[in-house]
């Protein structure tokens, strides 16, 4: 079998190095469509190293920090994983955040798969990464689901079935957010070099007529969206992020966001509003803390 469950979970975890500086920040943000329009200085924020407040990092930055398409997609380089990319899809993702990540360090991530759940027709690899500063201290830590088509069936734990279900009732806020056509092979230069989301014969043998969207981009686009709205583009408050890829996106569709404010914060689902309001994202939740001090 491709995935040896008790070689991988047993192995010891990965450490790497994650270094990055405000360049791969920038252009983290300019894949998620920052930038637009471009002299505004809410936009430039994320952009400009020079503003005036110093260049804001969005949490999400973290899950590609030091180029490395996601600070826990190392679960490739681990023992007992021999898996097709054309077979992959990122399931879901969460990303504790234990203090705001700088613009530039040289820091290190610590990876491991605490568990695979046996799903029937697929496998889904539970990967856990920390991403560590300078100071060998945790900056966020994520965890993401790997969803893997054709690797079920060996008799494992199916995991439990955590749901987020949006409120019943109107959403608080509606956004239209266009993407662009090259929004993908953008995304691609954070390191994720998956040729699904950039050859159109590996998305053919995936079983799409194009290549997708990384899933991570349209989750960080919505994260960018709440905060700039809703967080006064406060990226310090946000103390936890999740979701569930429940669809595929294309690049150049428009995603339509909802929001409903909760007691814990915002839940959030994500469509493609070019195709009958096709999930894209639901499941999801962000957790702001107080706003930080001026």
């Amino acid at each position: 079998m491709p995935i040896d469950v008790e070689k991988v979970t047993s192995a010891p975890p990965v450490r790497a190095a994650a270094v990055w500086d405000d360049r791969e920040v920038r252009l983290y943000h300019l894949a998620l469509g920052a930038g637009v329009p471009e002299a505004d200085p809410a936009e430039l924020r994320y952009v400009y190293e020079g503003h005036e407040r110093g260049l804001h990092v969005l949490p999400t930055f973290g899950v590609v920090a030091g180029g490395s398409g996601g600070v826990g997609f190392q679960v490739f380089d681990l023992p007992g994983v021999d898996i097709d990319l054309a077979a992959v899809l990122h399931g879901g993702q969460e990303i504790i955040v234990h203090r705001p990540l700088p613009a530039a360090a040289r820091g290190t991530t610590i990876t491991r798969v605490p568990a695979v759940y046996d799903k029937g027709k697929a496998a889904v690899i539970v990967q856990e990464s920390t991403l560590l500063g300078e100071d060998g201290e945790p900056l966020i830590t994520q965890r993401n689901h790997i969803f893997v088509r054709g690797e079920g069936g060996f008799g494992g734990d199916r995991g439990l079935s955590e749901r987020l279900r949006a409120p019943d009732r109107e959403p608080d806020l509606v956004l239209e957010i266009p993407t662009l056509r090259q929004q993908a092979l953008l995304y691609r230069l954070a390191g994720d070099w998956n040729p699904l989301h950039a050859d159109p014969a590996t998305a053919r043998r995936a079983g799409y007529d194009r290549p997708i969207l990384h899933g991570l981009c349209s989750f960080g686009t919505a994260v960018k969206a709440v905060t700039d709205r809703l967080l006064d583009g406060d990226v310090a408050r946000i103390t936890e992020c999740r979701t569930r890829f429940a669809g595929v996106f294309f690049p150049g569709e428009t995603l339509r966001l909802r929001v409903w404010e909760t007691g814990d914060g915002y839940r959030l689902t994500a469509t493609a509003a070019d195709r009958d309001d096709a999930p894209v994202l639901t499941d999801a939740r962000i957790s702001p803390g107080p706003p930080s001090p001026r």
